[in-house]
């Protein structure tokens, strides 16, 4: 499985530098718009991956994203406006089953009503702990975008957590499952940075992308 292709970012410039990040609003129901505007790139990933804390560490704010010790903190879409250009949208957490019933039921139609036909949406980051892999939540997520055509990019997280033989071994894995090309999977570390100036340079080339046909 894979998604429709990144875009890549220009060779030979530098990573586009975040400079000014602020809350722009939340949506909770289906029915409810965006706070504006603005080029779209979404973060999702299952409960408890380290969302909150690797879009903290995107943004270069600690507490920007509220940082949990209870899976499914996350119940609304949240909108970070970033250098006044794009919305980075942290969409909430799927897969805690210990969430209350009538929110596990709210959420996958939340997520799938903002997902799709979304003009202003210009990609998705799916995160995925490095330990776990490619999980069945994961791949219902997956499916919808590639349904879409949404470009996807596959970010690992939590890498510090291996040694470098098994985070070789976890990317390996992904590319291999999902059929990724090696630009399209990236391993990523809140606590030690790993990997986020390739991420954040992958952000911006998909906010400068063209926008996504709808299906």
């Amino acid at each position: 499985m894979t998604g429709t292709p990144l875009a890549s970012a220009p060779a030979g410039e530098d990573t586009p530098r975040i400079k000014q990040v602020e809350f722009a609003g939340a949506i909770g129901l289906p029915e409810q718009s965006a706070p504006g505007a603005l080029p779209q790139v979404a973060v999702a990933g299952r409960s408890n991956c380290g969302k909150s804390r690797l879009i903290n560490a995107i943004l270069g704010r600690k507490k920007l994203a509220r940082v949990s010790q209870t899976p499914g903190k996350t119940r609304e879409i949240n909108f970070y406006e970033v250098n006044s250009e794009f919305f980075l949208v942290d969409l909430p957490g799927y897969g805690y089953a210990r969430a209350p019933e009538e929110l596990r039921d709210r959420w996958p139609t939340l997520i799938d009503v903002f997902l799709a036909d979304n003009p202003l949406l210009r990609g998705v980051v799916v995160l995925m702990d490095s330990r776990r892999g490619v999980l069945p939540a994961d791949r219902r997520l997956l499916s919808f975008l590639a349904e879409q055509g949404t470009p996807v990019l596959y970010v690992l997280t939590k890498i510090d957590k291996l040694n470098r033989s098994g985070q070789k071994a976890a990317l390996q894995a992904v590319r291999r499952e999902l059929e990724a090309p090696a630009d399209q999977v990236l391993a990523t570390s809140a606590r030690t940075k790993e990997g986020l100036d390739s991420l954040v340079e992958s952000v911006f080339a998909l906010v400068n992308s063209d926008p996504v046909e709808a299906s």
